[in-house]
Parts: C-alpha cells; structure tokens; sequence
C-alpha cells in the first residue's frame, strides 16, 4: 500500500506511521510526505527518514482553487493507494475529495459524530462529556462527516485540562491510526 502523507505540524502522527512501516507492524510505503506548511517539523520528520517531500503552500498561489489543484497534482503524482490527513489543517475542496474518493484518511480528536471541526477536544470538555476519545475515518465532502473507520474512546479525568485531554487522546490516536491502517494494508 502506498501512502502519501499530508501535515502541517510536528508530524508525531506521521512519526507512528514511519515507526510502524519500519518495524514492520505495517505492510505499507510511505511514497511521499507533503505539507501546506513550509520547514514543518513533520518534514524534517520525513527527511530523516529518507523519504521525499514536497511543499505546496497557499501563499504561493492566487487563489484557493489554484492551490488545490497544485496541491492534488503534487499527491497524485506519487501514485498513492491512500492519502493520509495526519494533522493536515486545510479543508480540501471538493474536487480534490472527488479525486481520491475513498482513499483519503483523517484523525479526528472526538467520538465522531459528536464534536467535529477543528476543537473537537475542546467542545467535548465544555458540553461535560465523561468519555471521548478518537476516529479515524474516510474524508468526505463534509467537516468530520465521512465514514467512521475506527474509534477508541479516552475518558475525560476530573482534573483534565483541554492539552492533558488532548495528550492522551494523542496517544490513543497513533496507535490506532497504526492500527487502522494496517487493516487496510
């Protein structure tokens, strides 16, 4: 299975997924590591590595679409079984979604579909949730509204604040983003 993934940060979600290819705990190659973020800690991640990266990034381009388009070029031109969303934080537009229908895979920081967007764990603390967790699922048209591939729930502790919340969903997250994938695989 190749992959290509997409981040925008500290890349520790795409860390499990090389730790795992390398391992062996996942069939798996990560054909390339591109990000909307220039020098992120996720392409040093990929560098280190060995594999190649590529950045397309949305001040480089006149308008949103365009950056899409670049954006889905860059991908598609690696060939990828699965495109994999690991703390990517663009919404990608509907064509580039139509382009790799049923390929491309997120994380999301809640139980699904309760709190999507982009404060999942936030939201969750504030409606007084006693247990969240993680999703892993197909990226559709929609915010967090794709097909759930897989979940794992986290409970919320008395003294969690929003970032240790957040810490031990991360964990729960890259062994079943791992997990998820090499069922895939």
């Amino acid at each position: 299975m190749r992959i290509v993934v997409l981040v925008s940060g500290s890349g520790t979600n795409l860390q499990a997924v090389i730790d795992a290819v390398r391992d062996g705990g996942l069939d798996a190659e990560i054909a390339a590591v591109g990000s909307d973020v220039p020098g992120c800690r996720g392409l040093e991640r990929a560098v280190e590595a060995g594999i190649r990266t590529f950045t397309v990034a949305p001040a480089d381009f006149a308008s949103r679409p365009e950056w899409n388009r670049a954006l889905e070029e860059a991908v598609a031109a690696n060939s990828p079984d699965v495109v994999l969303l690991a703390g990517f934080m663009r919404i990608l537009d509907a064509e580039f979604v139509a382009r790799f229908e049923g390929r491309l895979v997120n994380t999301h920081p809640a139980l699904l579909p309760s709190f999507p967007g982009a404060h999942g764990v936030r939201d969750a603390m504030d409606h007084g949730v006693k247990v969240t967790g993680v999703t892993v699922h197909l990226v559709d048209s929609g915010v967090d509204t794709g097909p759930i591939l897989a979940q794992a729930a986290v409970p919320v502790l008395d003294d969690d604040t929003e970032e240790s919340l957040h810490e031990r969903i991360k964990v729960e997250e890259r062994r079943l983003l791992v997990e998820t994938l090499a069922k895939l695989a």
